[in-house]
């Protein structure tokens, strides 16, 4: 079976796709927040430049992307092994190298991957003004920009889900983006 077909396949199961999205908004909800706090965290601490606070971004993204696919490929094969070997037990069978196992790691590679892309999409969207700071904008104006991004990809983030539980995607999108509201307020507040 091919990478494309196996794909295709995998895409089509609601059980891969559920999984894939719970990882991708989550762990992008922990990007979009870690962001918001490194650039309200930056500006207000007096970081000189917006290249400095591209590469605290660059960091975070890098640490947080890191874990996101590390960890999920490590809990996915836990349990996709514990699934197969269960299956093995039940019909008497070694299933090394079959269809079974192909789908089960291919699950495994879609999950790790959408797992990754979140916290990436998360950080590394609201720190892009700060790569015009000195000719477009100021400092202050980054951040407030890069905030703003911030909040509305956790807006868009429940609006998404809501989507797939046919609540109103207002309501979840506004609770969503609160979340980034209160980490920026609070870092407002953090002494230093």
């Amino acid at each position: 079976m091919s990478g494309t077909h196996l794909l295709r396949e995998l895409l089509q199961r609601e059980d891969v796709r559920s999984i894939a999205r719970r990882y991708f908004v989550s762990n992008g909800f922990d990007g979009t927040l870690t962001s918001i706090g490194v650039i309200v965290g930056a500006v207000l601490s007096g970081v000189p430049d917006g290249s400095t606070v591209i590469k605290i971004g660059l960091g975070a993204a890098v640490g947080l992307g890191t874990s996101a696919i590390w960890s999920v490929w490590e809990i996915e094969r836990a349990e996709t092994t514990a699934k197969i070997r269960r299956i093995e037990r039940a019909m008497l069978i070694d299933l090394d190298d079959t269809r079974v196992q192909r789908e089960q790691r291919g699950a495994r590679v879609f999950h790790a991957a959408a797992s990754g892309s979140g916290p990436l999409i998360g950080i590394l969207v609201p720190i892009t003004p700060f790569a015009f700071e000195g000719t477009l904008v100021t400092m202050a104006e980054a951040g407030v920009v890069g905030v703003a991004l911030g909040i509305g990809i956790l807006g868009v983030f429940g609006a998404y889900m809501s989507s797939i539980s046919g609540q109103r995607w207002y309501v979840s999108a506004l609770r969503m983006a609160l979340a980034g509201l209160v980490v920026a307020v609070i870092n407002l507040f953090l002494p230093g």
